[in-house]
C-alpha cells in the first residue's frame, strides 16, 4: 500500500465527463477507487465511464447525470451512487458554470445569481448530502476545485472569481465544522487550464500571451496536472491536510 492508494474507496465526482473532472476521476480510478462520472448528459457519463471500464475492470465506474442546479437531481446523484457502491468516501465538487463575461455592472441577475448558486450553493447542498455517512464512518474526503481567480480580481469572470473565493471560505468553514469527525475539506485553485470551459480565456492568441507572459513556467497547464492533487487529497498522502487551499497555476501567482 502507498500513501496514494485509493483501492476500496468511492469517489464521487461531479463535471466528471471532460476536462479537469474527467481528468480526476480517470486518475482515481488508476490508483484503485471505484468512480461515479457524473455531468449533466447521460450519454456523455455513460461514454467516459465505459472508457474507465475498458481501462481499469469492469464495474469501476458508474455514470450518473445530474445538473448541480437542482437539488433533487443532487440527491438522486447521492442516492444512486450509494446504491451503486454502497457507499461515498470521497467527494469532488469540480462542476461549476459561468455564463457571463464583462464587468460587474453589466451582469444581469439571473446570470450573477447561476453563478453563485452552481459555484456555491451546489457544492454545499452536495456536500451536506453525503457527509452523514462519512460522519458515520469517521472518515471522509472532499474536494472543491476553485480557481485562482478567487484570490485576484478581474475584469471580466468578476462573479466567477467571487464565487471561486467563496468555495476556499466554504472549504475553510466545513474544515472546522467536520474535522472533528474525521473529515477533510480543501480547495485546488488552479490557474488557466487548457479546458473547454475556460476556452474563451485560452483560445485568443492574445488572451493566451497575456496569461503566459506572467507564468514563471510560461504556458497554460492540462487537465491531467489538477488530477494528481485531488489524489493527494483524497488519499493517505493528504491525511493531515485540511481547510486549505491548494494553488496550482504555474506560477502566475507568484510572480
Amino acid at each position: 500500500m502507498t500513501l496514494f492508494d485509493m483501492t476500496g474507496k468511492v469517489a464521487l465526482i461531479t463535471g466528471s465527463s471532460r476536462g479537469i473532472g474527467r481528468a480526476i476521476a480517470e486518475r482515481m480510478a488508476e490508483h484503485g477507487a471505484n468512480v461515479v462520472i457524473s455531468s449533466r448528459k447521460q450519454d456523455v457519463c455513460d461514454r467516459v465511464a465505459g472508457e474507465i471500464n475498458a481501462k481499469y475492470g469492469k464495474g469501476r465506474a458508474v455514470a450518473i447525470a445530474a445538473n448541480i442546479s437542482s437539488k433533487e437531481n443532487l440527491q438522486h446523484l447521492v442516492d444512486e451512487a450509494n446504491a451503486a457502491f454502497g457507499r461515498i468516501d470521497v467527494l469532488v465538487c469540480n462542476a461549476a458554470s459561468n455564463p457571463y463575461y464583462g464587468p460587474l455592472a453589466d451582469i444581469s441577475d439571473d446570470q450573477f445569481r447561476k453563478i453563485l448558486d452552481n459555484n456555491i450553493v451546489a457544492n454545499n447542498w452536495l456536500i451536506s448530502m453525503v457527509v452523514p455517512q462519512m460522519i458515520a464512518r469517521r472518515d471522509g474526503a472532499i474536494t472543491i476545485i476553485s480557481s485562482i481567480g478567487g484570490l485576484k480580481g478581474s475584469t471580466i469572470i468578476g462573479a466567477y472569481c467571487i464565487s471561486k473565493a467563496a468555495d476556499m471560505q466554504l472549504a475553510r468553514n466545513l474544515a472546522c465544522e467536520y474535522g472533528p469527525h474525521n473529515i477533510r475539506v480543501n480547495c485546488v485553485a488552479p490557474g488557466l487550464i487548457k479546458t473547454d470551459f475556460a476556452k474563451a480565456l485560452w483560445d485568443d492568441p492574445e488572451n493566451l500571451k497575456a496569461s503566459t507572459s506572467r507564468a514563471p513556467l510560461g504556458r497554460i497547464g492540462i487537465p491531467d496536472e489538477i488530477a494528481g492533487a485531488a489524489v493527494f487529497l483524497s488519499s493517505a498522502a493528504g491525511n493531515f491536510m485540511t481547510g486549505q487551499t491548494m494553488v496550482i497555476d504555474g506560477g502566475v501567482t507568484a510572480s
